[in-house]
This record gives structure tokens, sequence and C-alpha cells, in this order.
């Protein structure tokens, strides 16, 4: 069967050296036959891949939205030992499943995973619909993910168009499209709809999107000796690649000073919950405020005596970056001689075992809970 598909592939080579031009779809077509044998011979072991079963396909995809897959591993086990039902989901404490999801990032993902899940209980009796229309309709469910689930896991011929896909198509059809509007996604998932094989969906999506993710990497010239489409790019032909894909520029995101606060009693930290809305919502996180605070400013904040203080320390700035805003952060970790009461009354006392092993702190406070673990860790 490989000798078929590559004898199919160097006929096309062929053609192509001979100038015959084809049409988006031609081209698109004549790209089959050996994205999927390539696909099949190259695929990286996954553990969402060596299972794929319509739950697991679902959190693997989550999981994966603006995460690397590397990153995603030991998440994706753990979240599955604990949460391996849909059921365990829908029923699972907002505290647990951001425990669970803590480093990941892109929190409204789980709490969209949650509310999905429910809804799946109700209107599914647990099962997730086998149809690409009703699995849109789900909270935190997109297009990509809508198709990734029902190719993947239910065979049925949708496409998955993500970042991946829109650039290596981008790139075979040498289109200068902006690849950040809605309209471009859309106009590609309906010409790869119209040309996918309707019995072999799950390679086929999975082929576009690891050889965007191997192959015709981001940011860096493609691999193209690597390709199984390299005869068929127009941007491999006319040397493209830094021009195509096409994003139109990003906003400016915006920069917000804050002040973090390590306070510590007696083997207890302060932490506090965020609000319910708006960033990070409902997690925990250290005290902090806005602005960089002096030393005294600092002291003021803490508003307890100064024979209450023990130690004072300034420590590191850090740096997080969001979507649409930076934290520019500066810290100060306080060792008190008392039990900390906040003068706004949000914050509060606990262990930091407890830290680590029950409260969700974001990694926007990465380098800080560090330094709070870093003695008694011993580095």
């Amino acid at each position: 069967m490989c000798n078929t598909e590559f004898h199919f592939y160097d006929r096309l080579q062929i053609s192509e050296r001979e100038d015959t031009f084809l049409e988006p779809k031609e081209r698109l077509r004549a790209m089959e036959k050996p994205l999927l044998a390539w696909y099949g011979s190259r695929a990286r072991v996954l553990p969402w891949r060596e299972d794929p079963k319509p739950y697991r396909v679902w959190v693997s995809e989550i999981m994966l939205q603006q995460t690397r897959v590397e990153a995603v591993k030991p998440y994706f086990e753990r979240f599955m030992d604990a949460l391996p039902e849909i059921k365990d989901l829908a029923e699972a404490e907002d505290d647990r499943l951001m425990k669970l999801w803590e480093g990941l990032g892109y929190y409204s993902r789980v709490r969209n995973l949650k509310a999905a899940a429910v809804r799946v209980m109700e209107q599914y009796k647990g099962e997730l619909p086998a149809s690409y229309e009703e699995l849109l309709s789900l909270p935190g469910i997109g297009s990509y993910t809508a198709g990734a689930i029902a190719s993947i896991a239910y065979g049925i011929p949708v496409p998955a168009v993500d970042g991946n896909v829109l650039r290596v198509i981008s790139r075979i059809l040498a289109d200068r499209s902006d690849i950040k509007k809605a309209s471009v996604k859309t106009a590609v998932e309906t010409l790869l709809k119209e040309v996918m094989p309707s019995d072999k969906a799950s390679s086929y999506n999975q082929g576009l999107i690891e050889t965007g993710a191997l192959v015709c990497i981001p940011g860096k010239e493609p691999r193209c000796s690597q390709c199984p489409m390299e005869s068929v790019c127009l941007t491999k032909r006319q040397g493209l690649w830094k021009e195509i894909p096409w994003k139109s520029p990003s906003k400016k995101r915006r920069i917000e000073e804050r002040t973090v606060f390590i306070i510590e009693n007696q083997g207890k930290a302060a932490i506090r919950k965020r609000p319910s809305t708006g960033l990070l919502a409902s997690l925990y996180e250290l005290p902090n405020t806005e602005g960089h605070l002096t030393g005294e400013e600092a002291r003021a904040y803490l508003g307890v005596p100064e024979e209450a203080v023990e130690r004072l320390e300034a420590l590191e700035p850090s740096l997080h970056i969001f979507s649409h805003v930076e934290w520019h952060m500066t810290g100060y970790r306080a060792v008190l001689k008392r039990a900390w009461q906040d003068p706004d009354h949000t914050a509060f006392m606990v262990e930091k075992e407890e830290i680590r092993d029950r409260y969700p702190l974001p990694n926007a406070f990465s380098a800080y809970k560090d330094i709070l673990f870093q003695k008694e860790d011993g580095t």
C-alpha cells in the first residue's frame, strides 16, 4: 500500500515540474495520500492517542490549547487519574479542579470544561454526543475542538482547524490571507471538508496538526525536506515561508505594576481568594496591591507595628504575561512575630503545605511561590 501511495506522490512531483498548475482543491486532494502515509509512520506516541475515547480526546484538546504537548502530558495523566469519567468532572469541587489545572493557565478553559460536563450529564446521559453540531453547542467547545472530538473519537469527516493547520494550508496554497480572521479559518474549514477522506478523518486531521507541530513549524524556517507535501507546497516553491502565513499585528498589551507579599508566621503564609469574575477568577493568590511600593509603603501595607516584624526583605522583580495584560511585579517577604491580620479582611493564614497541596495559585505568582518554599526545601 505504501508503495502505491508514494508512486502516486512521485507522479505528482513530475506533473508539478512540468508546470501543470493545480487548483486549490486539486492541490489539497493531491497531498492526501503522502500525508496519511507520513502520519502512519511518524505520529508521536501520546497518551490520548493510545486510547482515543471521546472524554480523553476532549480533555486533551482543551489542555493543548495554548500549551505545549510535552507540558500537557503530566497534567493529562494526573487529571485522568483523578477524574476518570465525565461524571467525576461534573461533580468535582471547584478548588480541587483548579488545583488539578494549576500551572496550565487560561483557567476559563477548565471552568467551561466542567460546565460542559454538567450539561453532558443532564442532556446526554454522561456520554459526549457523536455529532459535530451538538458538540459545538457545549460550553468551551469551538469549531476546532468539536472537529477534533468528532473526527478522532468518532471518525466523523469534519475538519479540525487550529493554528498548525492554518499555517500548513496557507503555505501549501501560498495564501496571504490574515489567519487571525475568523472568516479565513471558516474558509479553510469549508475547503478541507470538501477534500478530506470520509473514511480516514482522524488520521487526516491529526496528520495536518502533526505536520504543523513538527515540520511546518511556527516562527522558524520549516523543515521542508521532512515534509510529505513538499512537492505541492507553493510557499516552498516560491521561497515565501517568512511571509506566509500572514497575521495582522496584535494589540499592545496593557502594563500593570503590582507589589506581591509573602507574609509568614510560624510555618504559615497568607493567601486570599480572587473575585469570582474577571482575570484569574476564584483562584487564590498571595496578597498584592497595585503599584511598586517602597520599603516604607510595604510596612504600611502590612498594617502591623514595627516590633511585630522579624524581617522584611525586598524580592527580585517578576514578569507575567497574559493575553492582553502584563504584570510587572516586585515583591517583599515579611516574616512576622505573630499571626497576620489582614487590614482589608480578605486574606487568611494557612499552612504552607496547604498552599502546595490544596489551594490553586496561578502561574502569575510562581516566582514568589518558589521563594516561599525555598528554605523549607533547602534550595
